[in-house]
């Protein structure tokens, strides 16, 4: 093996890896590694305008394609502006290896200039990290980054490089593989489990699906799908879960929890048992504990062990990925017909369908998300904010294909649509990107617009634009007396002029009979676009689930 420096065995481990793009943004320390970029041809670097867009655009990147997405940022400030990216990329489990410079080695713990302890900053927001302190050990760290961030539970991992290790000279072989004997994923289920869980199934009345993110990770969205259908069961999705069953299917409950439908809610309630497919059971999914599926047995299907019986307390538990799992309980359920209980289930979307209320005047958010949907023909890659802007698109876009929906979701990271929309377009760049954003959080990473513009990345932005952070005021209006303490966004830019000032197109929407033809325009044209639609400015977002309460108490949206 000849002689090469530190740089380039980083360069050699991301082609071997497969690595196609990589975002991010130089700085002093990580110069080594940049000049090393400069003669690779097989990997495209996107500069974006700040290192929390790059994360995101890695996040972004690795949930629309299922590979890792890939960010580098300089030591100091360029690692802690990462921090974001990466506690995003961790609640929501996906792939991220972030690449970080960090200072000489004999000047670390010695406040040099633009030295940050990022690896003690990241240990509770990374699968795993690394601070490589010898070029020999440089190659094997990498290769191990890359494997630990996809497998098992995926996540991200960070790896931090000083600058002299970046310049040291090595002949050490990068391995082939990895070694790690501490960490073994558990990928096949337990036969005896699967096979218990599969005898309750048979034996159920009102059994209901509850499917999570860890199904589109795990690629099992068609396997969901067979199975659903072969044992005859409702299916309910979370946020992160979304387009992994199609909700035109008429098993589908579409979305449960707070801002879910009261259908989905009402069957987890009335449920005699539940059948979690990689889903956490977090705060927002069953409210009140206590009286969270209390009639169901639960089974619960998870490949990350420290998941099982963490929030609520589980049956029948089986450790697996969800492919392997439901193969082996496809080949044992049975269909049974259970007539009462989806005509229970009918008589709950009769009565509690999802709606929201039309007016003559003025231009409702829902209506919009709908118009979205309804143009791209229901297969453009939606990208959202977080917020009400956020649920009305998981509420109003009918999902139908996994990987087609992207949010955060554990965090709730204002500021994550826009430059996750980018990395998503960069990765499927045949696909309709559409960034589903509000006034307040596009403001956050709005100079990705640059990024997008530059690298003719044609993303489509859509603000549900009334002049509120739309979550905080709702909250403020039911829970506050509507005292909106510093949620009124006084002195918004006139997004359409600060669009055409970095290149984009643009336009402004504030008739219902002009949206869908601002959106068809949009849509055809191969460049970056923002759709600034001003929406009705005190729509809530219903049903809504109070913090704390039952899943089944919801307020509004139940006409």
């Amino acid at each position: 093996m000849s002689m090469r420096n530190g740089a380039h065995v980083l360069v050699e481990v991301l082609r071997s890896e497969g690595v196609e793009i990589l975002f991010g943004y130089p700085g002093g320390v990580v110069l080594p590694i940049f000049d090393a970029l400069y003669d690779c041809k097989e990997i495209r670097f996107i500069l974006t305008r700040h290192e929390q867009g790059a994360g995101h655009a890695a996040d972004g990147y690795a949930r629309a394609t299922g590979k890792v997405g890939v960010c580098v940022a300089t030591s100091g400030p360029g690692a802690t502006n990462l921090v974001t990216a990466l506690a995003t990329a961790n609640f929501d489990s996906i792939p991220v290896v972030a690449i970080t410079g960090q200072v000489k080695t004999h000047l670390i713990g010695n406040d040099a200039f633009q030295e940050a302890d990022i690896t003690g900053i990241t240990r509770p927001i990374t699968k795993h990290n690394y601070l490589v302190k010898d070029v020999r050990e440089l190659g094997e760290a990498l290769r191990a980054a890359f494997h630990i961030a996809r497998t098992g539970r995926p996540g991200p991992v960070l790896v931090d490089i000083p600058v002299d290790v970046a310049v040291a000279m090595t002949d050490a072989p990068v391995p082939e593989g990895v070694d790690l004997p501490g960490y073994k994923p558990i990928y096949k289920g337990n036969r005896r489990q699967i096979k218990r869980a599969a005898e309750a199934i048979n034996k159920s009345e009102r059994p209901v699906l509850y499917v999570g993110g860890g199904v589109i990770l795990s690629g099992a969205s068609d396997l969901l799908r067979q199975f659903a259908v072969k044992a005859n069961i409702p299916v309910t999705t979370t946020l992160m879960g979304l387009g992994a069953f199609p909700e035109d299917h008429p098993l589908s409950l579409k979305m449960l929890g707070m801002h879910g439908t009261a259908f989905a809610n009402f069957s987890i309630q009335e449920s005699d048992l539940l059948i979690a497919v990689g889903a956490r059971f977090d705060d927002r999914i069953t409210g009140d504990l206590k009286t969270f599926a209390a009639k169901a047995e639960i089974i619960h299907v998870d490949i990350d062990p420290a998941s099982i019986s963490k929030n609520v307390r589980v049956g029948i538990p089986v450790v697996g990925d969800a492919k392997d799992v439901l193969e082996g309980m496809l080949e044992l359920v049975e269909f049974r017909e259970r007539a009462a209980w989806f005509a229970r289930i009918a008589e709950w979307k009769a009565k509690y369908p999802l709606v929201y209320k039309e007016e003559e005047v003025g231009l409702k958010p829902q209506y919009v998300v709908q118009q979205i949907c309804e143009v791209s023909g229901g297969k453009a890659i939606v990208c959202t904010e977080v917020g009400q802007n956020q649920m009305w698109s998981a509420q109003y876009y009918t999902h139908r294909y996994p990987r087609h929906f992207i949010s955060s979701g554990g965090l709730g990271t204002m500021g994550y649509g826009f430059p996750a929309a980018i990395g998503a377009q960069l990765g499927r760049p045949g696909e309709i990107v559409v960034d589903i954003a509000g006034d307040g959080s596009i403001q956050m990473n709005i100079q990705e617009l640059a990024t997008a513009v530059h690298n003719k990345v044609p993303v489509k932005i859509c603000i549900l634009d009334n002049g509120y952070l739309g979550m905080v005021r709702q909250w403020q209006e039911l829970f506050y007396e509507r005292r909106y303490s510093g949620s009124t966004l006084d002195g918004n830019p006139d997004f359409v002029k600060l669009a055409e000032a970095y290149g984009a197109k643009a336009a402004r929407i504030t008739k219902k009979e002009d949206v869908v033809p601002a959106l068809r325009q949009a849509f055809a044209d191969p460049h970056v676009w923002l759709l600034d639609f001003l929406v009705d400015r005190e729509e809530n977002v219903y049903p809504m689930v109070p913090a704390g309460e039952a899943i089944d108490r919801m307020i509004g949206g139940m006409a």
